[in-house]
Protein backbone atom coordinates (compact mmCIF):
# COMPACT_ATOMS: atom_id res chain seq x y z
CA UNK A 1 0.00 0.00 0.00
CA UNK A 2 0.96 3.38 -0.65
CA UNK A 3 -0.06 6.93 0.54
CA UNK A 4 -0.88 9.49 -1.22
CA UNK A 5 1.62 11.20 0.99
CA UNK A 6 4.23 9.25 -0.31
CA UNK A 7 3.57 10.24 -4.00
CA UNK A 8 6.70 10.73 -6.11
CA UNK A 9 7.43 11.13 -9.92
CA UNK A 10 7.07 7.52 -11.67
CA UNK A 11 5.26 5.86 -9.07
CA UNK A 12 2.87 3.96 -9.96
CA UNK A 13 -0.92 2.58 -8.24
CA UNK A 14 -4.19 1.44 -8.55
CA UNK A 15 -7.07 2.90 -8.44
CA UNK A 16 -10.64 2.34 -9.27
CA UNK A 17 -9.57 -1.26 -11.37
CA UNK A 18 -6.95 1.37 -13.32
CA UNK A 19 -2.77 1.65 -13.45
CA UNK A 20 -1.64 5.18 -13.11
CA UNK A 21 1.19 6.31 -13.06
CA UNK A 22 2.27 9.95 -11.11
CA UNK A 23 3.70 12.41 -13.54
CA UNK A 24 3.58 15.56 -11.44
CA UNK A 25 2.99 16.02 -8.05
CA UNK A 26 2.28 18.77 -5.37
CA UNK A 27 2.03 19.08 -1.46
CA UNK A 28 -0.48 21.80 -1.05
CA UNK A 29 -0.79 23.22 2.36
CA UNK A 30 -3.20 26.15 2.05
CA UNK A 31 -3.64 28.77 5.13
CA UNK A 32 -7.18 27.78 5.87
CA UNK A 33 -8.38 24.25 5.33
CA UNK A 34 -6.61 20.68 5.29
CA UNK A 35 -3.78 19.77 3.39
CA UNK A 36 -3.80 17.51 -0.11
CA UNK A 37 -1.47 16.45 -3.19
CA UNK A 38 -2.05 17.88 -6.24
CA UNK A 39 -0.91 15.09 -9.24
CA UNK A 40 -1.28 14.85 -12.72
CA UNK A 41 -1.57 11.21 -12.85
CA UNK A 42 -1.19 8.86 -16.39
CA UNK A 43 -3.78 5.68 -17.18
CA UNK A 44 -0.72 3.56 -18.21
CA UNK A 45 -2.98 1.34 -20.17
CA UNK A 46 -4.85 3.67 -22.15
CA UNK A 47 -1.99 6.82 -21.94
CA UNK A 48 -4.85 9.39 -21.06
CA UNK A 49 -3.14 12.00 -18.14
CA UNK A 50 -5.71 13.58 -15.88
CA UNK A 51 -5.18 16.00 -13.10
CA UNK A 52 -6.76 15.09 -9.69
CA UNK A 53 -6.24 15.76 -6.40
CA UNK A 54 -5.55 13.96 -3.10
CA UNK A 55 -6.22 13.83 0.65
CA UNK A 56 -2.28 13.15 1.54
CA UNK A 57 -3.69 9.98 3.93
CA UNK A 58 -5.68 8.48 1.21
CA UNK A 59 -4.21 4.95 0.65
CA UNK A 60 -3.75 2.60 -2.69
CA UNK A 61 -2.41 -0.45 -3.86
CA UNK A 62 0.93 -0.16 -5.37
CA UNK A 63 1.27 -1.33 -9.00
CA UNK A 64 3.92 -3.29 -10.16
CA UNK A 65 4.93 -2.57 -14.05
CA UNK A 66 7.26 -5.22 -15.41
CA UNK A 67 9.87 -2.87 -17.75
CA UNK A 68 11.76 -5.77 -19.53
CA UNK A 69 14.02 -5.49 -22.34
CA UNK A 70 13.59 -6.85 -25.65
CA UNK A 71 15.28 -7.14 -28.91
CA UNK A 72 12.67 -5.92 -32.15
CA UNK A 73 12.68 -9.16 -34.49
CA UNK A 74 10.17 -8.92 -37.20
CA UNK A 75 7.18 -8.21 -38.45
CA UNK A 76 4.20 -10.24 -39.16
CA UNK A 77 1.18 -8.94 -40.85
CA UNK A 78 -0.49 -6.96 -37.78
CA UNK A 79 2.41 -8.80 -35.28
CA UNK A 80 5.53 -7.26 -34.11
CA UNK A 81 7.84 -10.19 -32.61
CA UNK A 82 9.66 -9.66 -30.24
CA UNK A 83 12.66 -12.01 -28.51
CA UNK A 84 13.87 -12.18 -24.80
CA UNK A 85 17.26 -11.78 -24.90
CA UNK A 86 18.03 -14.34 -21.99
CA UNK A 87 15.33 -17.30 -22.68
CA UNK A 88 14.85 -16.91 -26.75
CA UNK A 89 11.21 -16.80 -26.47
CA UNK A 90 9.63 -14.84 -28.98
CA UNK A 91 6.52 -12.55 -27.91
CA UNK A 92 4.17 -10.92 -30.21
CA UNK A 93 3.04 -7.81 -30.19
CA UNK A 94 -0.41 -6.08 -31.99
CA UNK A 95 0.82 -2.97 -33.88
CA UNK A 96 -2.32 -1.41 -31.60
CA UNK A 97 -0.28 -2.02 -28.53
CA UNK A 98 2.65 -0.16 -29.85
CA UNK A 99 2.96 4.34 -29.83
CA UNK A 100 3.60 6.36 -32.81
CA UNK A 101 7.09 6.87 -32.01
CA UNK A 102 7.54 3.06 -32.75
CA UNK A 103 8.15 4.11 -36.48
CA UNK A 104 11.76 4.86 -35.81
CA UNK A 105 12.45 1.34 -34.44
CA UNK A 106 14.00 -1.08 -36.91
CA UNK A 107 14.55 -4.87 -36.72
CA UNK A 108 17.54 -5.70 -34.17
CA UNK A 109 17.17 -2.90 -31.90
CA UNK A 110 17.07 -2.97 -27.79
CA UNK A 111 13.57 -1.62 -26.59
CA UNK A 112 11.32 -2.09 -23.37
CA UNK A 113 8.55 -3.70 -23.33
CA UNK A 114 5.94 -3.04 -20.42
CA UNK A 115 3.34 -5.35 -19.04
CA UNK A 116 1.27 -5.37 -16.23
CA UNK A 117 0.40 -8.90 -14.92
CA UNK A 118 1.88 -10.47 -17.83
CA UNK A 119 -0.64 -8.30 -20.58
CA UNK A 120 1.67 -5.93 -22.65
CA UNK A 121 0.13 -2.36 -22.73
CA UNK A 122 2.66 -0.58 -24.57
CA UNK A 123 6.79 -0.48 -25.99
CA UNK A 124 9.31 1.85 -25.54
CA UNK A 125 11.93 2.24 -28.36
CA UNK A 126 15.47 3.69 -27.51
CA UNK A 127 15.38 7.64 -26.43
CA UNK A 128 17.80 7.69 -29.40
CA UNK A 129 18.28 5.88 -32.62
CA UNK A 130 20.92 6.26 -35.38
CA UNK A 131 19.07 5.77 -38.84
CA UNK A 132 19.97 6.24 -42.42
CA UNK A 133 18.50 8.91 -44.56
CA UNK A 134 17.29 6.79 -47.77
CA UNK A 135 15.56 9.95 -49.50
CA UNK A 136 15.58 13.71 -49.56
CA UNK A 137 16.16 16.52 -52.00
CA UNK A 138 19.57 18.39 -52.47
CA UNK A 139 20.05 21.22 -50.22
CA UNK A 140 21.35 24.37 -52.49
CA UNK A 141 24.38 27.01 -51.33
CA UNK A 142 22.81 29.85 -50.72
CA UNK A 143 19.40 28.48 -48.80
CA UNK A 144 20.77 29.08 -45.51
CA UNK A 145 18.04 31.06 -43.81
CA UNK A 146 17.76 30.53 -40.36
CA UNK A 147 16.83 26.49 -39.45
CA UNK A 148 16.18 25.69 -42.65
CA UNK A 149 14.88 22.10 -42.90
CA UNK A 150 13.65 19.51 -45.54
CA UNK A 151 11.46 16.75 -45.49
CA UNK A 152 13.91 13.61 -45.67
CA UNK A 153 12.41 9.73 -45.54
CA UNK A 154 14.56 7.15 -43.38
CA UNK A 155 15.22 3.58 -43.42
CA UNK A 156 12.47 2.51 -41.38
CA UNK A 157 10.34 4.71 -43.60
CA UNK A 158 9.40 7.46 -41.25
CA UNK A 159 9.75 10.74 -42.52
CA UNK A 160 11.12 13.91 -40.47
CA UNK A 161 12.43 17.66 -40.87
CA UNK A 162 16.04 17.57 -41.50
CA UNK A 163 19.19 20.51 -42.05
CA UNK A 164 19.82 21.62 -45.58
CA UNK A 165 23.29 20.34 -45.53
CA UNK A 166 22.01 16.34 -44.62
CA UNK A 167 22.51 14.44 -47.95
CA UNK A 168 20.77 10.62 -49.22
CA UNK A 169 23.10 8.57 -47.42
CA UNK A 170 24.16 9.80 -44.25
CA UNK A 171 23.24 8.55 -40.90
CA UNK A 172 21.77 11.00 -38.15
CA UNK A 173 20.53 10.29 -34.30
CA UNK A 174 16.97 10.94 -33.74
CA UNK A 175 15.28 11.29 -30.30
CA UNK A 176 12.00 9.48 -30.58
CA UNK A 177 10.66 11.03 -27.86
CA UNK A 178 10.15 14.30 -29.87
CA UNK A 179 10.98 12.57 -33.66
CA UNK A 180 13.35 15.65 -33.96
CA UNK A 181 17.05 14.93 -35.53
CA UNK A 182 19.65 15.93 -33.14
CA UNK A 183 22.96 15.39 -35.40
CA UNK A 184 25.20 13.63 -37.86
CA UNK A 185 26.11 9.91 -36.06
Amino acid sequence: MITAGDFRNGVTFEEDGNVLQVVEFQHVKPGKGAAFVRTKVKNVITGSVVEKSYNPSAKFPSAFVERKDMQYSYTDGDLYYFMDPETYEQVPISSAELPDNFKFVKEEMICKVCSYKGKVFTVEPPNFVELVVTETDPGFKGDTATNATKPATLETGAEIKVPLFIDQGETIRIDTRTGEYMERA
